[in-house]
């Protein structure tokens, strides 16, 4: 999981007070990924004035699309991966030594900590599967930053039902309903199937920010009709969500204990200072093997160079006015 952007831009990511319950769409916006034949992801974070939910700082939508989505040997630090794909397989390989098939609704979750370096391949790219997905990071706090790097995962997730509808809690928790992967935060992430004609009401953290998501049918969440593509973010406050679907839809949650550190976030690292950054990136193009060690079966030629720093000191900004 990367941002293969070739000019990364720095990011807004400075810490926000608590907005309180609101209704603010946020449009994700087309990404070409350089290095990936023809692919192109939505992405949904961060944006300028909301660069976090509860501690999720990345969240990539791609697919349907035949194209493969092949990603060689990248570096991450302070941060998880969370790879959730909804159709199609995909190879991962890490530098901790992981080497595993990542397939739908199974949680694969990596922990960068002061470091790691992985590789996504699709697997029978060539026989055209169709890939669709979502490719998300949460921010690490500060004292667990420099955690040692690991990879989870987690083929039988917790289910949470009501009358009409169903979540798989691939993150966190959800009411009563806990994910077994390893967090850092509270925080949540749900994956949920709304039945047609259905209306059910989850519990909230009243003092957590939630977010929406659907990626297929029509829903209604906060008494607004809510279409697929575009981020819904809810603030803080709620104690309860109702959603409804006329004639059925699928839909991500995602929410958490809002973020109250400043982060840098440029290419695949976030980092609290300019120079965490730039050692990171250092670290990576110098081959400094015991911060990023190299993958098997993969050559140091297939390594995805960095991209050069701007010429600006890197720093975390404030949120523009809403």
């Amino acid at each position: 999981m990367s941002n293969l952007d070739a000019n990364p831009a720095e990011q807004d990511c400075r810490a926000k007070a608590d907005p309180g319950p609101v209704v603010e769409f946020y449009e994700a916006r087309d990404v070409p990924l350089g290095g990936v034949r023809g692919v192109h992801v939505m992405r949904a974070l961060p944006q300028r004035v909301l660069p976090t939910v509860g501690a999720w700082c990345f969240l990539d939508h791609f697919g349907p699309q035949a194209a493969p989505m092949n990603v060689n040997p990248h570096p991450h630090i302070g941060l998880q991966t969370v790879t959730w794909p909804f159709r199609g397989d995909v190879r991962h390989r890490d530098s901790v030594g992981s080497d595993v098939v990542v397939r739908p609704r199974q949680l694969n979750i990596m922990t960068a900590g002061r470091g790691i370096a992985h590789s996504e391949i699709s697997v029978d790219a060539e026989a055209g599967t169709v890939g669709h997905g979502l490719q998300l990071w949460t921010a690490l706090p500060a004292e667990h930053r420099n955690t040692a790097p690991h990879f989870e995962q987690h083929r039988d997730l917790p289910v949470y039902e009501l009358p009409g509808l169903r979540a798989l809690v691939f993150l966190g928790t959800l009411d009563t309903v806990t994910s077994p992967a390893t967090t850092y935060s509270p925080i949540v992430g749900a994956d949920i199937t709304v039945n047609p004609g259905a209306a059910a009401t989850i519990p909230l953290t009243h003092y957590h920010e939630h977010a929406l998501m659907v990626i297929d049918g029509d829903l209604t969440a906060a008494e607004t009709d809510v279409p697929s593509g575009p981020l819904l973010y809810l603030g803080t406050g709620r104690d309860e969500l109702t959603l409804s679907s006329r004639t059925g839809a699928h839909v991500i949650l995602l929410g958490g204990e809002p973020f109250r550190e400043d982060i840098v976030m440029w290419w695949n690292f976030v980092g609290r200072t300019h120079e965490d950054i730039e050692e990171a990136r250092d670290d990576w193009e110098k081959r400094n093997v015991e911060r990023f060690p190299d993958i098997a079966g993969h050559t140091v030629e297939e390594r995805i160079p960095a991209p050069p720093l701007p010429g600006i000191r890197l720093k975390p900004r404030g949120r523009a006015p809403r």
